[in-house]
């Protein structure tokens, strides 16, 4: 949740011995920035990337065959036919880096991440607490599996996969820092991954893209059209393989919104998005992101949007 950087804002916060062991490993198991923007700012963005808001990507699996959603347990994107795809290695030599949003440690170094960063075109705090569900299982608990789960998977496909910081740091890193990781590494995409703590009675998962924009610091416009294209493409990916429904909330109920008030998105000079994947506060939503079937899903899910947007397809 995007507290600071977690999208919801005010809201809350191969050889066939390397398949079958990849096979039977997930077979196993698997940002708190303002309002969402309005539809003038998705406008803006498509009209960088040549798409419309309302354009969703037709999700296709590595070798270009659609993903129908409905494997036999009814639930996404089969993992068995995942891995087969990966043995192919398609994202050989692309980098890719994970953002987890937030860090479990952030409540106890609250000095720290309320020092502010500038962002471009404000100054804001290092970073946030983030969100829990209302039984207490934390964002940030939740985003670091998430990465984890994501990792593994593009690893398995051929990519090198960098975390902004993967539990081995105190607090943060800041948001400032979290782009710069990114810019760094010359990603060909980076992802910051989140859950929202909207009101209890909303529910969806949405991504965020970055507004086309130079001031200060920050200096979007040759990323906001690309990075427009890897949200639309991962959205379609991500409701494909979890089911999960468009954010009723904002964004017009089209799981998009496109803002220029996230550090992580304001600073990146690379393609890059940040995801919601639901509402911590939502019961049903909460289910499913406790869940670790589920989260295996949506790891499938993201993994093989950004493998589509990578490959150059939608």
């Amino acid at each position: 949740m995007f507290r600071n950087e977690s999208g919801g804002g005010a809201r809350s916060g191969l050889l066939v011995v390397g398949v079958v062991a990849a096979a039977a490993a997930l077979l196993a198991g698997c940002a708190g920035d303002g309002a969402g923007s309005g539809d003038d700012a998705g406008k803006d963005a498509a009209a960088q990337a040549g798409l419309t808001p309302e354009a969703t990507s037709s999700p296709s699996t590595a070798d270009g065959k659609p993903v129908d959603g409905k494997p036999a347990d009814g639930k996404g994107a089969d993992p068995l036919a995942t891995v087969t795809r990966s043995a192919a290695k398609p994202l050989a030599g692309k980098v890719v880096v994970l953002d987890p949003g937030h860090n479990i440690g952030n409540a106890a170094h609250t000095a720290e991440i309320n020092r502010l960063v500038d962002v471009g075109n404000a100054h804001k705090e290092c970073d946030t607490t983030g969100t829990e569900t209302n039984a207490g299982y934390p964002e940030a608990k939740y985003t670091l599996d998430m990465s984890h789960r994501v990792r593994d998977l593009l690893v398995a496909r051929g990519a090198t996969v960098k975390l902004t910081y993967d539990g081995d740091r105190p607090y943060g890193p800041c948001v400032d820092e979290r782009a710069r990781i990114g810019n760094e590494a010359h990603a060909d995409a980076a992802l910051s991954i989140h859950a929202d703590g909207a009101p209890a009675a909303d529910r969806g998962f949405h991504v965020i893209a970055p507004k086309s924009m130079h001031v200060g610091k920050a200096d979007t416009r040759k990323i906001a059209g690309p990075s427009y294209t890897l949200a639309t493409t991962l959205r379609a990916h991500f409701k494909a393989a979890t089911g999960e429904p468009f954010a009723d909330y904002l964004g017009g109920g089209k799981g998009m919104t496109v803002r220029d008030d996230l550090g992580g998105l304001n600073l990146s000079l690379v393609s890059k998005v940040f995801i919601e994947c639901g509402n911590m506060r939502n019961a049903q939503d909460a289910e499913e992101l406790t869940d670790p079937a589920w989260r295996q899903h949506a790891a499938l899910g993201i993994a093989d949007g950004l493998t589509a947007f990578l490959e150059g397809k939608r």
